[in-house]
Order: C-alpha cells, then sequence, then structure tokens
C-alpha cells in the first residue's frame, strides 16, 4: 500500500495544527538500520535461548551470563557498526523544528538520540549503557563490553567493584515504572499519536496509541503490515517507515 498524497497532507496539517504530537517506534525503525528484529520471524530469540537472557541466569551466573551477552551484543550490533537511518532523522527533524514533542521506544539501541532527538522515553532500557547492582551508578557500555571481551566477566563497576548489568529489560525483569508512567501521560495528552514501525502486539507498548486514540488523537499508523489497530486507526499507511516519514517531515515543513 502506497502513502497516498492528500492523507499525508491531512497528516502534516493535524501535526502542524497540535498542541502535542508523540510518536511510538518499534523494532521496523531499527531494522532499517540493519539491526535485526529481536520477536520476528528468523529474529534474535528464534536463534538464542531468552531463558539465557533472564534476570534469574544474570543474578545466579553473571558471568555465563556476560559471556553469553558478548556474543549476542555483536550479533545484534555488530560490535556497534550501526547508524540511525531517514526514519530516525526526520524525527528528530521534526523535533527540533517544534513538531514533535516525545518520542517513545521500544528499542534498545539508541540511535534516537545519535540522530539528535532529545526527548526519548526508553520502556525497554538501552544497550548502550550499564548500569551497577550495587551502587546503581549507570555509565557507557563500551568500556564494560570491551572489559567483558576482554575476559574480565563479569564486568565491574569501577566505583564500588559491584556487578555490572545492561541497562536493559531483561527477561523476568518489570518495565522501568517511571518510563511508563510518562509514556502513559504523553499518550493521554497526545493530539497527534504516530505509531512508527511496530506490530503493535507486545504490551505495555501496545496499549499507548489506544490510549490517545480513546482521548482524542489523531491515530497514525506506519507500518508496512497491518496491526491489531488499523482498523481503528485515522491513518494506516503500509509504508517503508524510511520512505513514509521523510516525506511527512517534508510536508510538514512546507
Amino acid at each position: 500500500m502506497s502513502v497516498d498524497e492528500s492523507d499525508l497532507r491531512a497528516v502534516a496539517g493535524a501535526i502542524r495544527d497540535a498542541e502535542s504530537v508523540v510518536a511510538l517506534t518499534g523494532a521496523g525503525v531499527s531494522t532499517a538500520s540493519g539491526i535485526p528484529d529481536f520477536r520476528g520471524e528468523d529474529g534474535i530469540w528464534e536463534r538464542n535461548d531468552p531463558m539465557d537472557f533472564h534476570i534469574d541466569r544474570f543474578r545466579a551466573d553473571p558471568a555465563g551470563f556476560w559471556d553469553d551477552r558478548v556474543d549476542l551484543q555483536s550479533e545484534a550490533f555488530d560490535d556497534g557498526d550501526v547508524a540511525p537511518n531517514a526514519a530516525h532523522e526526520a524525527l528528530a527533524d521534526l523535533e527540533s523544528a517544534g513538531y514533535l514533542d516525545t518520542v517513545v521506544t521500544q528499542n534498545i539501541d539508541g540511535l534516537h538520540q545519535t540522530a539528535g532527538s532529545e526527548n526519548v522515553i526508553e520502556i525497554h532500557g538501552s544497550a548502550a549503557r550499564v548500569v551497577c547492582r550495587d551502587c546503581g551508578q549507570r555509565s557507557d557500555a563500551d568500556p564494560a563490553m570491551e572489559r567483558a571481551r576482554d575476559g574480565e566477566l563479569p564486568p565491574t563497576c569501577e566505583d564500588c567493584n559491584g556487578t555490572l548489568k545492561p541497562d536493559t529489560v531483561l527477561f523476568g525483569e518489570q518495565l522501568p515504572e517511571h518510563a511508563l508512567m510518562r509514556s502513559q501521560t504523553r499518550a493521554e495528552e497526545a493530539d497527534v499519536f504516530l505509531a512508527v514501525g511496530s506490530s503493535l502486539t507486545v504490551e505495555p507498548a501496545a496499549s499507548l496509541p489506544r490510549v490517545a486514540a480513546e482521548q482524542g488523537a489523531t491515530l497514525v499508523l506506519v507500518n508496512l503490515e497491518s496491526t491489531p489497530l488499523s482498523g481503528r486507526a485515522d491513518y494506516d499507511f503500509r509504508a517503508d517507515v524510511t520512505e513514509a516519514l521523510p516525506r511527512l517531515r517534508r510536508v510538514v515543513e512546507e
């Protein structure tokens, strides 16, 4: 399904008129940068045992967990050799121009921030950070990952020598409450809600566009395939996010 120009202009007009615009991004935004899907067909979790990355495994065997985590990091992010794509850049441009208030992302790759987005809510955490389980200090993940590759298993905190954990939500962990509350509030306040590259099947993120629509927001979906909310959306663009979002940005800024 192509993006109808009149529909695109209608969405652009709604964005220009809105007081609050929120975007939810899912795996389809990251896969366009070469990051494999975690849950999709032939995804990361079909090739790896999710229980190896459960919080219970981390607690019981942090060294083994980190050994597997190094391999997963290389498989998922190609040792960091990934970059933002046109969809990330379009959202960052919309934010810098004052049209987009918040990006809520299901992705853990940090590419929105690399592209220039500043108001990002990471509901699944970030692979770009680690957190000390003892003192709570957060820091850049790259040095910890390098130490793990060099055999320091598990890598430890330089401040208190506590065990470091990837600052992502592992299996068996609750999503960060503060991030969820902020996301819920942004969805309730949105005049336009963009759900981009998300299958809208993983809760609680999948409920956010529904919440926004129930509060009267214009709901816009951009995804290659249909979603559970396709029948409820005001606009349902079955399109490549790297093509649709730059087009939308250009029309908004005309």
